[in-house]
């Protein structure tokens, strides 16, 4: 059984019954029974047309569901007489249902299980170990979903920037159960990037590839995680990150700068440092610039503030950290990381051990505690960077603040963006 192209055809053959007159929700479930009849007869007997046989059984369900339900009597003459055989239409809508599964009047969490559910095709059972919550509660929470958009018709484009949204959140729901969703979220990403002609979808799309192309090297045997600059960079995915560097700058190409592009940018210039040394931190802090413009957003200014203790020094760092909200998320980690470059191990410590009780994630929370203890294993009052830190290196002359455009390595260069 090829489950790959179960889940790859069940968007349009879900569109398909949605043109031909179904709501969504009695779609979806029609659907779903035709999936569960492929799965038990097509081991034995595979059609030679596969969508089309979904299409036939799911349509058929859907039409005994409706003459079973008598409260909707006067619906049925609508939907009594089947369509005039042959291939379904070629047309695809999956667009359509990434749009409505991105409807503004559905929640976060909503629009994001409704997705995996409708586009990605993945079960309730699937979607519940991925967010570590019972399939009672996940069940319910799409069932919310697909009734609050079922009377919903599209009459007006859909908001891209909404569905890139959604697919953002998907890629960072992180790694637990049996389905991958960062790697569903490249999936998904990818069939909409192209789909829709749009420069922020190719930007979420590098962004997510260079993402994932240092997954490998995130985590050690034991399960700890490793900092970006401790990474074996031989274990990242190079062909994810020349994949990435390629969308990207076609999309910068274009001149239409966005969000994910930036970000994307600086996830790029990361990728293309040999090591932690080399990294291009005064490029990076440039495109942070650019982020800040473009969102104002506290956490791009926290992750700014890091860059920036790293072009300009932690005590240039610090004056930027000292000017954001201090209970932003990781804003105590930062100071700790700080203070540490900044030659303070006592402060760093203290700091370390406060992020520690802050972190949500375990695995977060277990490496700045073992950052607090390695600090306090030191002797007291010394002031030296510990083991495996490199020490703060100066940079000659004030750092230029030229706008971000070919510099650095031939390789680097590529992330720059021509101004009109």
């Amino acid at each position: 059984m090829d489950e790959a192209l179960l889940r790859s055809l069940m968007p349009s053959v879900l569109t398909v019954l949605v043109r031909r007159g179904a709501d969504f929700a009695a779609a979806e479930d029609a659907v779903q029974d035709a999936l569960l009849e492929a799965l038990r007869v097509w081991p034995d007997d595979p059609p030679r047309d596969p969508k089309g046989w979904l299409v036939t059984v799911a349509w058929r369900r859907f039409l005994d569901a409706r003459r079973a339900d008598t409260a909707r009597r006067r619906r049925e003459d609508r939907v009594d007489e089947e369509p005039v055989p042959g291939p379904p239409p070629a047309a695809d809508d999956t667009l359509r249902l990434y749009f409505l599964c991105a409807h503004p009047s559905l929640t976060p969490s909503s629009a994001v299980a409704l997705t995996l559910r409708a586009v990605g095709g993945l079960t309730t059972r699937q979607i519940a170990q991925a967010y570590l919550v019972p399939e009672a509660t996940m069940a319910q929470r799409i069932s919310r979903a697909k009734r609050t958009v079922s009377d919903v018709r599209f009459d007006q484009p859909g908001d891209v920037a909404t569905v890139l949204r959604v697919l953002y959140l998907v890629f960072n729901e992180g790694y637990s159960g049996d389905v991958d969703l960062a790697a569903e979220a490249i999936r998904l990403t990818r069939q909409l990037a192209t789909a829709v002609d749009h420069p922020e979808a190719a930007g979420l799309l590098a962004l997510m590839l260079l993402h994932h192309a240092r997954r490998p090297a995130r985590t050690a045997p034991d399960g700890s995680l490793v900092p970006l600059a401790e990474q074996d960079r031989g274990r990242w995915d190079t062909a994810a990150i020349a994949q990435g560097v390629a969308i990207l700058q076609r999309a910068l190409a274009r001149d239409r700068l966005g969000e994910f592009q930036a970000q994307a940018a600086v996830a790029a210039l990361h990728a293309d440092a040999p090591s932690a040394e080399e990294t291009d931190w005064v490029q990076i802090v440039e495109w942070y610039d650019e982020l800040v413009a473009l969102t104002d957003n506290p956490v791009v200014r926290l992750n700014r503030a890091v860059a920036v203790g790293e072009a300009d020094g932690p005590r240039a760092g610090l004056a930027a950290l000292a000017a954001l909200d201090a209970s932003l998320p990781r804003h105590t980690a930062v100071a700790a990381y700080l203070h540490e470059r900044d030659g303070d191990p006592v402060t760093a410590a203290r700091l370390y051990a406060e992020a520690a009780h802050q972190a949500r994630d375990l695995a977060e929370r277990d490496h700045l505690t073992r950052q607090a203890a390695r600090l306090n294993a030191h002797r007291p009052g010394s002031r030296a960077v510990s083991p495996g830190r490199r020490p703060w290196r100066s940079r000659p002359g004030p750092r230029s603040r030229s706008p971000p455009g070919p510099r650095g390595r031939s390789r680097a260069r590529a992330y720059g963006r021509t101004r009109p």
